[in-house]
C-alpha cells in the first residue's frame, strides 16, 4: 500500500512558477514510476509528466502542452517526487494529481488545485 499527499498548490499570476510536491509511504518509493496528471472543470484527466524509476532509467516524458515549462525530478531518499512549473498559463489551472505505479500497483494522491489567474 503507497499512501500519496501531495502539496505546493496555490494561485499563481500568469508568468509565474510553483513548486509542486508529492511525499509517498508505505512501500518501497524507489520501485515505482511517478506521475503528475491534471483535471480541469469539464476535461478529463490528463498526463502531464512521467519519470521512471531508477530501476528503469528514470527517464521522464511529458505533455507537449508542458515541454519545456515543467520539470518532473524525485528524491528516492525521501520518498518525494516534485514537479517545477515555470511560465505558467491559465490554460494550467487545474487540480493536480500525483500517481505511483509498479507492475499491478496503482496509486493516486487526493490533488492540489493550482490556478493560474491575474
Amino acid at each position: 500500500q503507497v499512501h500519496l499527499v501531495e502539496s505546493g498548490g496555490g494561485l499563481v499570476q500568469p508568468g509565474g512558477s510553483l513548486r509542486l510536491s508529492c511525499v509517498a509511504s508505505g512501500s518501497i518509493f524507489s520501485r515505482y514510476a511517478m506521475g503528475w496528471y491534471r483535471q480541469a472543470p469539464g476535461n478529463e484527466r490528463e498526463l502531464v509528466a512521467v519519470i521512471e524509476s531508477a530501476t528503469n532509467g528514470g527517464s521522464t516524458n511529458y505533455a507537449d502542452s508542458v515541454k519545456g515549462r515543467f520539470t518532473i525530478s524525485r528524491d528516492n531518499a525521501k520518498n518525494t517526487v516534485f514537479l517545477q512549473m515555470n511560465s505558467l498559463k491559465p490554460e494550467d489551472t487545474a487540480v493536480y494529481y500525483c500517481r505511483a505505479y509498479f507492475m499491478f500497483y496503482d496509486y493516486w494522491g487526493q490533488g492540489t488545485q493550482v490556478t493560474v489567474s491575474s
